[in-house]
């Protein structure tokens, strides 16, 4: 059954309060009160609706963040991560390298290495190609990684 468009625009206000403030935390029960519907309702359809579950995407806009902190600021990386919503620099470092492939040090050594690389490309659609997928979780991911079923991530190319 579709979604009615009611519905979807309460998602989206929820959607587009997390854009706007992905450093704050966003837990279902605040992300459910912005679109008047019940927590349960809300998780099923957000998911329906983007894709993915409220969690994860806020995620994809944390780490979207913070890639753009470290390619185009010399912000250090503890005061990125505090900015994009991290409590922790352990856990973002984690989290970064397991989504990305590469320490956050390492991701801004790289970008700064081919500056220009993607000049001619409109911001929107660089967005969409770099945006992480997340559509296995960080921690499943790493669960079949151990087990040897996943090729980790790596953004060079087989020689």
């Amino acid at each position: 059954m579709p979604q009615s468009p009611q519905l979807l625009r309460r998602l989206l206000r929820a959607k587009d309060r997390m854009d706007g403030a992905a450093h704050e935390d966003w837990p279902i029960h605040r992300l459910a009160q912005v679109s008047a519907v019940s927590e349960a309702h809300f998780a099923r359809e957000f998911k329906k609706a983007f894709g993915l579950p409220p969690h994860r995407y806020l995620l994809t806009r944390r780490i979207e963040r913070a890639k753009t902190l470290l390619r185009d600021t010399d912000m250090p990386v503890t005061d990125i991560a505090l900015q994009t919503g991290w409590s922790s620099l352990g856990t973002f470092g984690r989290i970064f390298r397991d989504i990305t492939g590469e320490s956050p040090g390492e991701l801004r050594t790289s970008e700064r290495s081919h500056p220009h690389a993607g000049v001619h490309i409109p911001e929107c659609v660089l967005r969409g190609v770099e945006r992480p997928d997340l559509n296995t979780a960080v921690l499943e991911k790493r669960r079949i990684e151990a087990a040897g079923k996943l090729e980790p991530q790596s953004n060079e190319e087989d020689i």
